[in-house]
């Protein structure tokens, strides 16, 4: 094994030889992966300095970050004295994590060269690592191993494109698999790929998917009231939001929402570009357009100094979402949502939060990171597929002619979300044993 991990470090490292010249271009342009260096290619995680049971979690970025709060609440309940250590590995997930668990230790993932993940694994000794959905490195599964840490995945997708790519390499993965204490499966589809790959289903489990459980449904919440002010909203204005959007698909929404206006004065559009270096992009689409503009981002500096600026324009201003972690509750504004990332290559994005809140859902053919939600949105009714811009159009005017039949299909899409949920306690049983299991262990060796 240490041979292979030589050749893996051997190839990572040729790999980033490789990508160098995009990444100083992020780096100096983008100003993007200018922090935890220290922690990525040393693996210089804070130490731990105490004996108590922790749990070291890994989410990617924001989605998986945002899947943690309902998760570690029950676990906090059944383990009291358990110690949370969470990891991301992108600067947005990591703010995000920071802001809803400040009182956990949140670092960023060592990249998978043998000693960075050697030492980050010595100086945070969790009793054992959770990945939420799939992100899984060798080097860090083999010093897991050696060091009798035991590595699971819960939430875990596996999509068919994944699985097509992994299935290549599966000689690779099938052993890296097999050496996971646990697979917690989001769905019987996912479990049948996981198999195929792992080779049997010993320690596979199906749990549904912990995204349901965590999902807003109330409106009235408090940061849901606090963006409708911020944005000026009124009760009797019809509000469209477009979500998770890339380019060119808030050029399209702002083109329809330009259109649906003439027929509909009552419709307004709140924009959130999926990342963050986008914001000031899309800000600049909006001014072109002519349009006044309200960033949530000034608005926060504004209401700090007691000044709310108000357009004096006869047309409603665009609302900008240019803040992290706030999506989730801007959707609670929405009576029309597109979610965006489907019109383009991205694959889709979360149409789950949307959904809960009852809200008329619609977005692109391209969303085959979120297939078995999708289809099974579709199979209830509760979505609509818009395959370009004119299509877009028309289900949004076709809604704002016969707003009931928008306020079903809502209805139905918020009922899907509440008959899924019970996936985090199921997660939770699976999880709590292998810290009672641990802590049995030490009083057996203390004895």
């Amino acid at each position: 094994m240490r041979l292979f991990s030589y050749i893996l470090n051997l190839a990572y490292g040729l790999l980033l030889v490789v990508v160098s010249p995009v990444i100083f271009y992020r780096l100096l342009m983008l100003k993007k992966y200018r922090s935890g260096w220290d922690q990525k290619f040393q693996g210089n995680l804070p130490i731990r300095k105490n004996d108590r049971p922790c749990l070291w979690f890994h989410a990617v970025s924001v989605g998986e970050v945002l899947q943690l709060p309902p998760l570690l609440q029950a676990l906090e309940a059944k383990i009291p004295n358990v110690e949370f250590v969470i990891t991301t590995t992108t600067h947005t997930g990591f703010a995000v994590a920071r802001e809803k668990f400040p009182q956990h230790e949140i670092c960023y993932f060592p990249l998978d060269f043998s000693w960075a993940v050697q030492r980050a694994l010595q100086r945070v000794q969790p009793t054992a690592v959770i990945l939420v959905e799939m992100e899984l490195w060798p080097n860090f599964v083999l010093a897991a191993e050696k060091f009798k840490i035991p590595v699971s995945i819960i939430n875990g997708r596996l999509s068919e494109k994944s699985f097509r790519g992994y299935w290549r390499i599966r000689k690779l993965i099938g052993p890296l698999l097999n050496r996971l204490h646990l697979i917690a499966a989001q769905t019987e589809t996912y479990a049948e790929r996981f198999q195929k790959l792992k080779g049997n289903r010993e320690r596979i489990h199906v749990t549904g998917s912990i995204k349901f459980d965590g999902i807003e449904v109330e409106r009235n919440n408090s940061l849901t009231r606090e963006l409708k002010n911020t944005f000026q909203l009124k009760e009797s204005e019809t509000i469209l939001v477009a979500g998770s959007t890339q380019f060119p698909e808030e050029r399209i929404a702002l083109d329809v929402y330009l259109e649906a206006r003439k027929r509909f004065p009552q419709l307004r559009l709140i924009l959130v570009p999926r990342h963050q270096e986008r914001f000031e992009d899309v800000a600049g689409i909006v001014k072109n357009y002519g349009l006044p503009l309200i960033r949530r981002s000034h608005q926060r500096q504004d209401a700090a100094k007691a000044v709310l600026p108000f357009s004096t324009s006869e047309k409603p201003s665009i609302c900008l979402l240019d803040t992290l972690g706030e999506l989730k509750s801007c959707w609670g504004l929405a009576d029309f949502a597109f979610v965006g990332g489907s019109l383009t290559k991205r694959g889709g994005q979360n149409m789950i939060e949307p959904a809960g809140y009852g809200a008329a859902l619609m977005f692109g053919p391209n969303t085959w990171n979120f297939k078995d939600v999708v289809e099974a949105l579709i199979q209830h009714e509760a979505a609509t597929v818009v395959r370009d811009q004119a299509e877009l159009f028309e289900t949004l005017t076709g809604w704002l002619k016969d707003p009931q039949k928008a306020k079903d299909q809502g209805g139905r899409a918020q009922t899907f979300v509440l008959n899924q949920r019970g996936a985090t306690n199921r997660t939770v049983d699976l999880i709590v044993p292998l810290v009672v299991d641990s802590e049995a262990i030490c009083r057996e060796r203390a004895a």
